[in-house]
């Protein structure tokens, strides 16, 4: 398996994944991403910055995930405390194809993120009723750091992970 940059050629799988997602959630009572977002053009703009990734074997694409290493803006306030004050990496739109879920996928994302970018702790915020989310990044050990709030005012829950190199 392979963790590469996304390109404009790779939209549809990716959508396609997205899309399973949002179906996902709408079934489990999450409301995320129900309002339209992410959509084409949020993963186009991904693309364009080289933010967008995909997980790949033998050419086809298994998970998508947008990884970052500019920081995030909403992360500038939160109602608690980050582990660490240096630079991090930003982990945002993280989804395996439907029939591959169960498999270890978002592990291996995030094994080959870190393996990508040297940068001393790895961020991400979940929905608070995405419980599988949760689950997979207590088991994955991250530690919850507190509340962060959207542009939109919705709140997020907030966990960092500290890089052992």
């Amino acid at each position: 398996m392979k963790l590469r940059q996304a390109t404009i050629n790779d939209l549809a799988a990716i959508m396609t994944i997205i899309n399973q997602a949002k179906a996902y959630f709408k079934s489990q009572g999450i409301n995320q991403w129900q309002d339209g977002y992410p959509n084409e053009i949020s993963i186009v703009n991904d693309i364009h910055r080289k933010e967008s990734y995909v997980l790949e074997e033998n050419n086809e694409i298994l998970a998508t995930v947008m990884i970052s290493c500019a920081g995030e803006s909403n992360y500038n306030h939160i109602d608690g405390k980050w582990l660490q004050d240096d630079k991090y990496l930003v982990i945002h739109r993280i989804a395996i194809r439907n029939d591959q879920k169960g498999n270890g996928l978002a592990k291996i994302i995030l094994d080959e993120a870190c393996k990508l970018f040297d940068l001393p702790s790895i961020r991400i915020d979940t929905h608070e009723d995405n419980l599988s989310m949760q689950r997979f990044l207590a088991k994955y050990g991250f530690s919850y750091c507190g509340i962060i709030y959207l542009e939109n005012k919705d709140t997020r829950l907030a966990y960092e992970k500290i890089i052992n190199k």
